[in-house]
């Protein structure tokens, strides 16, 4: 598996590196080299069927092949009850899509030899000195006990969700739903009036679910990163965001929090509720986030909005071995590194590995059908938007909806990357 991963780079050394200024649409009416057309219009078909059916309010999907956009398109509505229709520049909370560029980022600053991957974390943020991890709990009034972590936990662990730290509301334990909750750790994202300083060293004071490294856990490792980032860079975690990755790749759009000529274009976040999509109520989070609130909380692991073409942009970054439109942001040895399984066999026999930013098509994968060649990498957000970059295509796709809680039995996510996948002549 490794020889294919350095194959793939090396592939990125011999072509050109693809930016938007390149970029084909589908509108143009050109002939798509390698693609079979007709199978565009049967996905396009499907997605339509989709919104027909009620399985989701709107959407928009997106596929780049060779660095052209293939197609584009937006469907449904984007606020059922103002009435207001999907747009290609529609904005979305895309949640855990955030992770890939906070781990970007600490790859920049990583090349820079600011730091090892194997470094704890303690070396920079001192709260997190000898871990503890939890033994025993009591229900009736929270108190826990805990034994002292067999390691420190590394850089690399919080990459890779294998640090022990636990994702508080949305854990699958309950018990450490209730102690973060009671330490008052922010989960995905707030509009209260909170740094990430604030809420990271909250959670360093907080047991682990294993000793650091012992199995895949995901957690806040990411908005730990975030904090880190602006420990080492000496910047606000957003305004380094903005100088070393979204201006570079002019995704105008991606950002923690958005401004007045934004707001209009950002979706509702729905719920499928008797038979109809309705907006989603404030529960642990306000659906409007990115619109009010303090705004100083910049979490590394859920708080981005973006849109498709800006996520598309930086997928195809990595898929040029790190340059685009002229900008080298990572070197190839660099997205060499990302791109290796470093979690060994903790995600079992699904089909994936995990590198330093992505999930991993494996070999079994490949043999599993519809998920793309060795080495696609991918993930996706808690509000239902989902991409994928496959290397040895030049293929990425993207699709972005904006639902939560009760569904309606949407198979848009695996039918739209699966048809993909055939695309190809």
């Amino acid at each position: 598996m490794k020889s294919i991963y350095f194959l793939l780079v090396f592939v990125f050394l011999l072509f050109p590196e693809k930016s938007w200024s390149q970029l084909l649409h589908v509108a143009d009416k050109q002939p798509i080299s390698g693609i079979d057309e007709n199978r565009i219009s049967r996905i396009d078909a499907v997605l339509d069927e989709a919104i027909r059916d009620g399985q989701i309010p709107g959407l928009v999907a997106m596929i780049v092949k060779d660095g052209k956009v293939i197609y584009h398109e937006a469907k449904g509505l984007a606020d059922v009850k103002n009435g207001r229709r999907m747009e290609k520049n529609s904005i979305f909370r895309i949640a855990s899509q955030t992770k890939a560029i906070t781990s970007t980022a600490i790859m920049i600053l990583w090349e820079e030899g600011h730091f090892r991957l194997d470094d704890p974390i303690s070396k920079f943020i001192p709260e997190f000195k000898s871990p503890q991890v939890l033994t025993g709990f009591r229900f009736s009034d929270t108190t826990y006990t805990t034994r002292t972590a067999d390691k420190e936990i590394t850089i690399r662990h919080l990459l890779t969700h294998t640090s022990g730290l636990g994702y508080g509301v949305i854990d699958g334990d309950e018990r450490m739903k209730m102690i973060y909750q009671k330490a008052r750790v922010v989960d995905l994202f707030t509009t209260e009036d909170i740094s990430i300083e604030e809420s990271v060293k909250r959670l360093a004071k907080l047991p682990l679910h294993h000793d650091p490294g012992a199995r895949f856990t995901y957690s806040e490792g990411l908005d730990v990163l975030g904090y880190l980032v602006e420990i080492v860079s000496g910047m606000p975690f957003d305004e380094f965001l903005n100088s070393r990755i979204f201006n570079p790749l002019e995704m105008k759009d991606t950002r923690f929090y958005l401004n007045d000529n934004q707001d209009d274009r950002l979706v509702a976040v729905h719920t499928h509720q008797a038979g109809e999509w309705v907006a989603f109520p404030i529960t642990f989070y306000d659906p409007d986030y990115p619109k009010k609130g303090a705004k100083r909380f910049f979490s590394g692991g859920a708080g981005l909005s973006s849109t498709t073409e800006d996520y598309a942009k930086f997928l195809q970054m990595y898929l040029n071995g790190g340059i685009y439109n002229g900008n080298r942001i990572l070197s190839p040895h660099t997205i060499k590194t990302i791109m290796t399984n470093q979690v060994g066999d903790f995600l079992g026999e699904g089909g994936k590995d995990y590198g330093l930013a992505f999930g991993l098509v494996d070999e079994k994968g490949v043999q599993m059908g519809g998920l793309g060649s060795l080495g696609t990498f991918d993930w996706g957000g808690y509000f239902n938007t989902q991409y994928f970059a496959d290397p040895e295509q030049d293929l990425i796709g993207l699709i972005f909806k904006q639902t939560s809680g009760a569904g309606n039995g949407d198979e848009t996510g695996w039918k739209f990357r699966q048809m993909v996948f055939t695309l190809v002549d």
